[in-house]
């Protein structure tokens, strides 16, 4: 592009109106948008007008395949580049007349940190920043000791309580790795009041403490790995997503209290001998989702089965369902009475395998924790025999299938019940970024075969599909 511009009498990309320069500028990385202030004069004032600015911590970084290599160098060099070019981009557009419609900053906890709040909270202070991200991470990316996640909590508070004309302008912030004191979370939330997405990786106030969530503005909140006994989401009048992702409670890892709006809740868990089942009519009981992710890692189910007469409160409005990573071994017989509880299900996806990245396996294995039944307590018999659903339309399985029998009872099982069906999809397990080697596409004779099999005992009406790879619900 530079040898274009120099060498060219007619810039015809330069003549652009700044609409389209725009949009072809903010499709780089912000290294690349650094570079092309060289070109002219003109592309000298491109990020003084940018509607979107990107820094990202990653885009400094090494290109290392794993990132744990990453050294303390590669950190503060990354940060250093990172603060550089917050200052360069922000500080070259005060007085703009172009708002900033989106500023997303990632970096790491450090002696940069600071200064990097700071800049943008002037930034958010002199201009118009429609939406602020900030994704905060620490050296340590996993398996920290305790040491490690008290060092990293005080430190952020140190920084919190630096910049908060910073965090009170943001609308999403992504944290990892910190313990808190009692009074952390609550000054997050009181501060951050423009606050709608908030992400917590192994983020707690301590081993089975309580975490308290009341937020005006918050409607996504997603929770991974952490050590609370319990979530209880008091006031949250426009939460309208939910994600749980491994918890370690001995009870119902969340509460919810007034969340009008909560229509998507996703739970993500490996049971232990410790953990309870749930029960959904419990857990749910305030609220009436429309989308639920249940995702058992391909170890013990952990769901207590219910009858209508419980469910019916909750799941009247359920609409999507997806069951996620159901161990091969288990029964499928089970998860009917989701169908029995939710009259106006549309669309159900189940996905069965023993997803050897996710499951417990080696001496791990036979530690007294893990739980070798994996389908045990799971009995249910359905409330009436001649039970019929009327509304779903769809049907979702994804597995390898060399337990076909097992698949084609199941949506047996469900077309004699939904007699309004009209297509079952059957996809190969969804691509997994360390094991997606070992996938294929549908070949003519597995289709066939599993074609013939469905047929012996689907009716003619309901369609079959094989969809390709790369599909993920």
């Amino acid at each position: 592009m530079a040898n274009m511009v120099e060498d060219s009498q007619d810039d015809r990309l330069s003549k652009l109106p700044d609409d389209v320069l725009l949009n072809i500028v903010e499709r780089l990385g912000i290294v690349d948008v650094a570079r092309t202030t060289v070109l002219s004069r003109r592309w000298k004032q491109i990020p003084a007008i940018l509607s979107k600015v990107v820094i990202l911590a990653g885009s400094f970084e090494p290109k290392h395949e794993d990132w744990s290599k990453l050294t303390p160098d590669d950190i503060v060099r990354a940060n250093t580049t990172v603060l550089e070019a917050t200052r360069s981009i922000l500080e070259r557009r005060a007085g703009s007349l172009y708002p900033i419609h989106l500023l997303r900053m990632q970096f790491y906890l450090g002696d940069e940190s600071i200064l990097i709040g700071q800049t943008v909270a002037n930034a958010i202070a002199t201009q118009k920043v429609d939406s602020a991200e900030f994704t905060i991470l620490t050296k340590v990316r996993k398996k920290c000791t305790k040491n490690e996640l008290l060092i990293y909590g005080k430190q952020f508070m140190s920084f919190f309580d630096s910049c908060p004309n910073a965090f009170g302008g943001l609308a999403r912030l992504t944290l990892e790795n910190l313990r808190l004191g009692e009074s952390g979370f609550p000054k997050i939330f009181s501060i951050c009041k423009q606050l709608e997405f908030l992400s917590l990786y192994e983020c707690d106030m301590g081993i089975k403490s309580l975490l308290e969530v009341e937020h005006p503005q918050l409607s996504e909140l997603v929770i991974v790995c952490g050590r609370f006994e319990r979530v209880d989401l008091k006031w949250v009048p426009k939460l309208t997503k939910l994600k749980f992702n491994v918890f370690r409670s001995r009870d119902d890892p969340f509460c919810l209290g007034y969340v009008p709006l909560l229509q998507t809740v996703s739970i993500i868990n490996v049971a232990f001998t410790w953990h309870k089942m749930l029960k959904l009519s419990e857990l749910l009981g305030n609220s009436a989702i429309s989308n639920l992710s249940l995702d058992f890692k391909s170890e013990k189910i952990w769901v207590k089965p219910e009858g209508r007469r419980q469910l019916l409160p909750v799941f009247h409005k359920l609409r999507i369902v997806n069951w996620i990573n159901i161990a091969e071994e288990c029964d499928l017989t089970w998860t009917m009475f989701l169908l029995h509880g939710a009259p106006n299900l549309k669309e159900l996806h189940i996905l069965v395998r023993n997803h050897q990245c996710e499951m417990i396996t080696g001496k791990r294995r036979e530690l007294p924790v893990v739980c070798k039944e994996k389908d045990k307590g799971l009995e249910w018999e359905p409330s009436a025999s001649d039970f019929k659903h009327h509304n779903l339309a769809e049907l979702g399985i994804y597995g390898r299938f060399h337990a076909a029998d097992k698949l084609v009872r199941f949506a047996r099982d469900v077309v004699e019940a939904a007699v309004n069906l009209e297509n079952i999809r059957l996809y190969k397990s969804p691509v997994c970024v360390r094991c997606k080697h070992m996938l294929k596409e549908w070949t003519f004779e597995e289709t066939s075969w599993l074609s013939y099999e469905f047929s012996k005992e689907i009716p003619s009406h309901v369609r079959i599909h094989f969809p390709s790879l790369g599909q993920v619900f």
